[in-house]
């Protein structure tokens, strides 16, 4: 195997170059940077990072968190409310990929204090974190912002002196998409909305209120359900508001998941989309163009959600500053929604 003192030899620069370069703790020039890159992927060489732990050099590894720390992450994945992010972590692993970093997902710590999971991030001697739709009460957000450790947020607040987020602008989103509605024509809309507790769902509901209460049209709490996220939970509510015969000519989803749930129930119930009924959702996920019909939605952009994370968190860990970056969305029409039967 190559070694660091041929690498330096290659590159013409000292080891302790080599050292900086691979290691990332120290400035460097742009030429010597990638004089030693190129002369260690000429020579096949790959850096000791067990040596490098030991050494006190940061790490060239990311740890990765995902939704609710109080179940295993793995399981979490499988469920079909995290569709959206799934794509946003395939952004994520690309771009540490392209800069250099490995990612890391813990287990769950032994403690429930709230600097446990901090501890053993810190025993792994990460170089940063990247936190992905964990939700508000999590325990881990305050202790990461508050631990000094690197961090960024996906789909979550978080903020501190080397903390940031990246997000979508939800409310935009919800309340242009409420707008393509009522510019069809509806003044009938029920909605089936997420959690409010999450501030994707809570910032999606205030763009719904916005675009109503524009147009001076009330909300009737009759036409309103919520849901879990899931398809299934979706499925139930939309159930439950058919039961009752209310008279509504669109629902609004706060995800495609649950815009999926709900086509079903309308169509067990005899009902046409969008002839009898339009329906959007919230995301864009790959599905959204195969339902049927395929669905008007939101588009979040996953690939910018991806790259901007670990963007933000490559400049934090260089101790610079990056401040929040909130994400524009796209309505897109497709044929779920039409103007409603006069």
């Amino acid at each position: 195997m190559a070694t660091s003192e041929e690498v330096a030899r290659l590159a013409g620069v000292s080891r302790a170059t080599v050292s900086r370069v691979l290691s990332g703790t120290v400035r460097v020039s742009e030429a010597a940077r990638k004089r030693v890159e190129a002369a260690a992927s000429s020579l096949g060489y790959e850096p000791d990072v067990a040596a490098q732990s030991l050494s006190g050099a940061r790490s060239k590894t990311i740890a990765l968190g995902f939704f609710a720390n109080d179940a295993w992450a793995l399981s979490q994945l499988i469920r079909p409310q995290y569709h959206f992010h799934l794509d946003v972590l395939r952004h994520i692993e690309e771009s540490a990929g392209r800069a250099g970093y490995d990612l890391l997902l813990p287990s769950r710590p032994a403690s429930t204090a709230s600097d446990s999971y901090v501890r053993l991030l810190r025993s792994r001697r990460v170089a940063g974190a990247i936190m992905v739709a964990c939700p508000p009460g999590d325990v881990r957000i305050q202790a990461l912002v508050e631990s000094g450790l690197p961090t960024v947020f996906v789909d979550t607040i978080g903020q501190g002196p080397k903390a940031t987020f990246v997000t979508s602008d939800n409310t935009d989103g919800a309340r242009r998409i409420t707008e393509h509605l009522l510019d069809l024509g509806h003044r009938r809309i029920a909605r089936v909305t997420g959690t409010e507790t999450d501030p994707s769902g809570r910032d999606r509901l205030t763009g719904i209120r916005q675009a109503l209460a524009a147009r001076g049209l009330p909300e009737d709490p009759g036409l309103a359900r919520k849901s879990d996220w899931s398809t299934d939970g979706a499925y139930r509510e939309m159930l439950d508001l058919l039961a009752t015969r209310q008279d509504f000519t669109a629902v609004i989803a706060e995800s495609d998941m649950m815009a999926i749930g709900i086509l079903r129930a309308l169509r067990e119930h005899g009902l046409r989309v969008p002839e009898d009924v339009s329906v959007t959702g919230f995301d864009d996920i790959d599905l959204s163009a195969f339902t049927g019909p395929p669905l008007t939605t939101v588009r979040q952009n996953a690939t910018d959600m991806g790259t901007k994370a670990v963007g933000a968190l490559l400049r934090v860990m260089e101790g610079a500053t990056a401040p929040p970056v909130v994400l524009p969305t796209e309505v897109v029409v497709r044929r779920s929604t039409a103007a409603p039967r006069s």
